[in-house]
């Protein structure tokens, strides 16, 4: 089996969020001091902490605080990060920062819980991830010189998982947190979405399953290399999911979870946090990208579950980022081929997110703070917008019918689209041929040598004679029938772009802009879980049936000259592994003959239902 030795070192980066600050222009080590602390938790565990306080000790300051699965490197007294804190203007105005290896991580003791779920009325030494944030803060606020006595977390991706995982039953010091890209539920974030298994991130599984032996500054797991670039040819070749087992054996813990929970029983339930999230009392600023390819779900459904359950102060800010775009500093903001603007996520870092920080840590959260309940910005007007609620409350719902003739109508029609969905030639999620643990461009990516497969069917409207403004969610309601017993329904939402569109200087050498198929938003639903994600059920053969999928929010203006269109296909490869088209209890252990070509029916009452906004 060969390996990637530097794996590990690419995976970890791709986690981090990167400044472009030079170590010349602000170094870390004269103004701070570092020590390294091994934190008792209730039940003995000793969690490795790193703190780094200001050296300037004639003031006190708040803590930032993130919990980490992915390191608090680098390990030793005179070894420094170049950047600390969720951002430079909160590292050079000076706060006490605070980095810990999670439970069974790194230099941390015990054993490591992916997703570890929370237990709603613990009693004794009983843990989960709130009460080890807890137990933390307790500590700090006890023993850490010169501090205020209000502490802030924040994270992004896993690392705003535990953000989240902070909110619950907080310490009274905590008063505010920004959970950033945070996981909500690995049913619908990462590994899945809908139930369908998210191929992509096999490699990553290696990461988070096994298991450590000792506190450890090494890596104790290796990433699977693939031999080559071309993914799609590499998962096309190993075939069922079954022949995986080659790299994966019953030492990896997560592998083994995967396989033997393909349905949303018990164990994924119990490691949902949004269920989590009543009566929550600290500050929140949710943050996310809206083409993050990671964790949509969790951000919108953190920030509204929140919204729906709680009294506190919680606003959202989504901008045209992909995973962690926002903690990076670059001038000109791109994903993949598109354009977005300059500056937009230092914008945010110095007017959002320090003034967040700073009026619930230094400012102790009285007053007003001058900030919007909802910023999102327009993928498509390429401009910010500030909303009083999210969704706006203004918008009005717009249907449109898959209608005759690849046409987007406003009234169902009697149509009936049909196309042949052969596993063996499955629907690529790109274009490219590039080994990827992350497919963030295809978020954006050119949808055109999709649309002009026999199998994806294409609806769409004529030129746009005006600007149309969606926003918030969106939710395709199909009506389709299969020959076979199983399947993927895939609808993804494209902005056309004009003839005479400008190439952008992102764009790829082989591509133009003119006649763009830019992708704003896209979902599968694996048809099994059509009616419930606890318990799949076959389709029955031909027969016409429902299935309902939600798209995330989006906030996009498709311009005047641009035309609105619509995607439907069935494989989607090899983001998502292949659904055998033949219903089997679990699409883990199908075999080779399982994989049947079958031909699928979308009808003319199936609808989109999106929400207009008129400004």
């Amino acid at each position: 089996m060969k390996l990637l030795r530097l794996s590990f070192i690419l995976l970890f980066l791709s986690f981090l969020p990167v400044h472009l600050i030079s170590q010349e222009e602000y170094d870390v080590k004269e103004h701070y001091n570092k020590t390294e602390v091994d934190i008792p938790m209730r039940d003995g565990t000793l969690l490795h902490t790193t703190i780094y306080s200001p050296k300037d000790t004639t003031k006190e300051y708040p803590i930032l605080m993130q919990r980490t699965p992915y390191s608090s490197r680098p390990y030793g007294k005179d070894q420094f990060r170049s950047l600390i804190s969720p951002n430079e203007y909160l590292m050079k105005e000076g706060n006490i920062v605070v980095y810990q290896d999670v439970r069974g991580r790194w230099m941390s003791e015990g054993r490591y819980d992916n997703m570890r779920a929370i237990i709603p009325k613990k009693s004794g030494n009983e843990f989960d991830e709130s009460s080890d944030t807890y137990d933390t803060i307790e500590w700090l606020i006890e023993n850490v010189d010169n501090n205020n006595g209000r502490v802030g977390t924040w994270g992004i991706s896993y690392p705003g998982h535990y953000a989240v995982a902070s909110l619950v039953d907080a310490h009274p010091a905590l008063k505010a947190s920004s959970p950033q890209a945070g996981i909500g539920d690995f049913f619908f974030d990462d590994f899945h979405h809908n139930g369908a298994y998210l191929l992509s991130y096999w490699r990553a599984t290696a990461l988070f399953g096994y298991d450590k032996t000792s506190p450890t500054t090494e890596a104790w797991y290796e990433l699977p290399g693939l031999g080559t670039q071309d993914q799609y040819q590499f998962f096309l070749d190993v075939g069922p999911l079954s022949n995986l087992d080659e790299y994966y054996g019953e030492d990896n813990i997560f592998w083994q979870q995967l396989k033997e929970h393909p349905n949303y029983d018990e164990f994924w339930q119990s490691r949902g946090i949004i269920q989590h999230l009543e009566d929550i009392e600290p500050a929140v600023m949710v943050v996310g990208g809206l083409f993050d390819a990671e964790d949509l779900y969790g951000p919108f459904n953190t920030y509204k579950k929140i919204e729906e359950t709680s009294d506190n102060y919680n606003i959202m800010v989504f901008g045209p980022w992909s995973h962690g775009d926002w903690a990076r500093q670059t001038e000109r903001q791109a994903v993949g081929n598109v354009y977005f603007g300059d500056n937009i996520s230092e914008n945010y870092q110095r007017n959002i997110e320090t003034k967040f920080f700073n009026h619930f840590l230094k400012e102790d959260g009285d007053g007003d703070v001058d900030l919007a309940e909802a910023y999102v910005y327009d993928t498509g007007a390429r401009k910010w917008n500030s909303y009083e609620a999210w969704p706006p409350k203004e918008a009005e719902s717009k249907v449109f019918y898959l209608g005759d003739n690849q046409e987007l109508t406003n009234e169902a029609t009697n149509n009936e689209e049909s196309f042949v969905s052969d596993p063996a030639k499955p629907v690529s999620y790109n274009n490219e041929i590039k080994a990827v643990f992350t497919p963030r461009e295809y978020m954006t990516g050119d949808q055109r040598f999709a649309a002009r497969r026999p199998d994806v069917l294409v609806f769409e409207t004529e030129v746009l004679e005006e600007d149309m403004k969606l926003t918030g969610e969106i939710l395709a309601r199909l009506n389709v029938a299969t020959t076979g017993t199983a399947a993927d329904w895939v609808v993804k939402v494209i902005d056309v772009y004009p003839a005479d569109s400008e190439d952008y200087e992102e764009t790829m050498d082989h591509l133009d802009m003119d006649n763009y198929h830019m992708m704003v938003r896209s979902e599968v639903m694996r048809g099994r879980f059509r009616n419930s994600f606890e318990n799949p059920e076959p389709f029955e053969p031909n027969k016409k049936t429902p299935v309902n999928i939600t798209l995330q929010d989006i906030n996009h203006t498709f311009k005047k000259g641009h035309k609105l269109q619509i995607q439907v296909q069935s494989t989607w490869f090899p983001l998502i592994d292949r659904n055998p088209q033949t219903f089997v209890p679990n699409i883990f252990e199908a075999e080779e003959e399982d994989f049947q070509k079958q031909t699928h029916t979308i009808y003319g009452d199936s609808a989109i239902e999106f929400s207009i906004l008129k400004e």
